[in-house]
């Protein structure tokens, strides 16, 4: 039976994948992006299967979170399945310096302050914001016969356990959505709702193709005793599994996606 999935930030890397998954399983898919329009609806153009759409919004605010709920379960018929993965992960270098990120000791207060509202706004409000709607439109919308009421994931970060000195505030703003994901999957589950989460390590996309060819590279690669990092398929694909039916025990977890690169 064909679902109707959302997913936050598929204009490229990571959510494109995602798009692609859920589209080959047989699922109608709305991909999301903030300004990208063009570049989600090269990606949509190439989904098997018919049903798919894009819808444009900034995450960071909440008032347009509603309209892309709504709009993007007119797409669909009905959300069945929810990935927030839309993220900030740096912010633009500083006017004539090369730093990225905002490690503290570098980080002028005014700064640190703006770099923790943009990045929690749509990291973890925003995403909070659109559970919220995709839950209650679920909860409202009956589903189809075969179909669960709805399952949520939640993409995360290897980030949250072992801290991102350079960027404390997506560090932080993942550990929040992992806790946020566990609240959820314990008020949601007597509505069969699942919300589950994945903490990645570092992952092969062309937004990080210019790190991994660099002089780094090396590094980053042996963070990993597989000596590699993860491409985004295979993110993808361990999403669409922790949406599946079969998957709907691990309703609450965390999975660690990282190779093994880092262990607690």
């Amino acid at each position: 039976m064909s679902r109707g999935v959302l997913v936050t930030g598929a204009s490229r890397g990571v959510g494109a994948a995602v798009a692609r998954a859920f589209a080959r399983a047989g699922d109608r898919v709305v991909l999301h992006c903030r300004g990208a329009v063009d570049r989600a609806e090269q990606v949509g153009s190439e989904l098997p299967g018919e049903g798919h759409g894009v819808v444009a919004a900034d995450l960071g605010d909440p008032a347009a979170i509603p309209v892309l709920v709504e709009e993007s379960a007119a797409i669909l018929g009905r959300i069945d399945v929810l990935v927030n993965n839309a993220a900030l992960f740096v912010d633009e270098p500083v006017a004539g310096s090369r730093r990225i990120g905002h490690p503290l000791a570098e980080t002028s207060y005014d700064e640190w302050v703006s770099a923790w509202r943009r990045t929690l706004a749509v990291n973890l409000e925003g995403a909070a914001h659109v559970t919220w709607c995709v839950a209650r439109h679920m909860l409202d919308k009956e589903p189809s016969e075969g179909v669960r009421r709805g399952a949520i994931v939640n993409v995360g970060s290897r980030g949250a356990y072992r801290g991102e000195p350079e960027v404390p505030a997506y560090g932080a703003s993942k550990a929040g959505l992992h806790a946020l994901g566990q609240s959820l999957a314990v008020s949601l589950a007597p509505h069969d709702i699942t919300v589950t989460s994945i903490a990645p390590g570092f992952i092969a996309t062309d937004m990080t193709e210019t790190f991994l060819n660099g002089p780094g590279g090396d590094a980053i690669r042996a963070q990993s005793p597989f000596n590699r990092a993860a491409t985004a398929e295979e993110v993808a694909e361990a999403i669409v599994w922790l949406a599946s039916p079969p998957a709907g025990w691990s309703s609450g977890a965390v999975l660690d996606f990282n190779g093994a690169s880092y262990l607690h």
